[in-house]
């Protein structure tokens, strides 16, 4: 049985469907599981999945903790930026409440998701940053850089160079990672990889690295990603999962994981063979509302999450 396509609208109908057809994989796989005779061999272990919970902006922090620790994810990537849960000139005040309601669930926050790239009052980048590293976070994820195609590139390249420095000596001195992104599109430094980590070759490899996004490689780099994986793998400080149709010519659409052309399978076999031991992000994108509002769009959310990471461990596992 192919796995569900969750709607990208919280429609009542689209719902009870999607409600359905997990119930019914649900059921076939018990039956499965049943049927086969206990494995002798040896699994590998499983990293720490986290959940971005940008789909969640909305809900209060205890209830968002709870629905996170009932699907069994260790820890959250938490939008910390403006139209996040705690926007950056509250981080001091709201940070630390946050990050006690994650805790009570038994989960931490893996990753704090910023607008930050740069040491910049606007992002209140000092508050943000000392807030998390004395509240224990260990990663945050950088905003991103864009080119401006009608200007030479190299410069522009330079110009980073010169407007990271502060971040990372900030960073070093907080024990605290920055990680980079990498999309797709016309505009953004590291689409292709090549270019941003010639930037980060000025740094050891803890100073900064790769969120490394699969679908995003997959949609940029077609059947040459793993070039570029092998390229920043020595960097990758997350992995981020989710997964990828072409909506039409040269728009990606996000979609459930497994029902794409994202290399996933292939993405995680590498990272476990290769002994990767940093945060494994699951994004659930295609769950298009802006924020939760009510108990239908909660079922649904978790149901998609529990089908992605449901997945995700099996790839891992394979």
């Amino acid at each position: 049985m192919n796995p569900p396509s969750f709607s990208s609208t919280f429609s009542r109908r689209s719902f009870l469907q999607q409600s359905a057809k997990l119930g019914a994989i649900s059921l076939t796989g018990n039956l499965t599981a049943e049927a086969q005779p206990p494995s002798t061999a040896v699994k590998p272990a499983l990293p720490d999945f986290c959940l971005f919970t940008k789909h969640l902006i909305g809900m209060e922090p205890p209830a968002l903790a709870e629905h996170v620790a009932a699907l069994g994810f260790a820890g959250v990537e938490a939008p910390i930026r403006l139209g996040g849960h705690v926007v950056p000139e509250r981080a001091a005040e709201d940070l630390p409440a946050f990050v006690e309601a994650l805790q009570k669930a038994n989960l931490k926050l893996t990753i704090l998701t910023s607008g930050i790239n740069a040491v910049s009052a606007d992002q209140h980048t000092e508050t943000v940053l000392r807030t998390a590293a004395k509240l224990g976070v260990k990663y945050f994820r950088m905003n991103w850089y864009q080119y401006d195609l009608k200007k030479p590139l190299p410069p522009q390249l330079d110009e980073i160079r010169t407007k990271v420095k502060d971040l990372l000596m900030l960073s070093r001195e907080l024990g605290i990672r920055p990680l980079s992104q990498n999309h797709n599109g016309p505009h953004y430094v590291g689409a292709s990889i090549w270019d941003l980590e010639s930037v980060m070759r000025d740094y050891p490899t803890e100073d900064w690295g790769f969120a490394y996004d699969i679908m995003h490689a997959t949609v940029v780099g077609g059947t040459s990603w793993p070039i570029q994986y092998h390229l920043a793998r020595p960097r990758i400080g997350a992995a981020y999962f989710k997964d990828f149709n072409w909506a039409s010519r040269l728009k990606p659409e996000t979609c459930p994981l497994g029902d794409g052309m994202a290399a996933g399978p292939e993405y995680a076999k590498l990272l476990r063979d290769s002994g990767f031991a940093g945060p494994v992000s699951l994004h659930i994108e295609y769950l298009k509302a802006e924020k939760i509002t009510n108990a239908a769009e909660i079922r649904l959310a978790h149901q998609a999450a529990a089908h992605d990471l449901a997945k995700l461990k099996a790839w891992w596992a394979a």
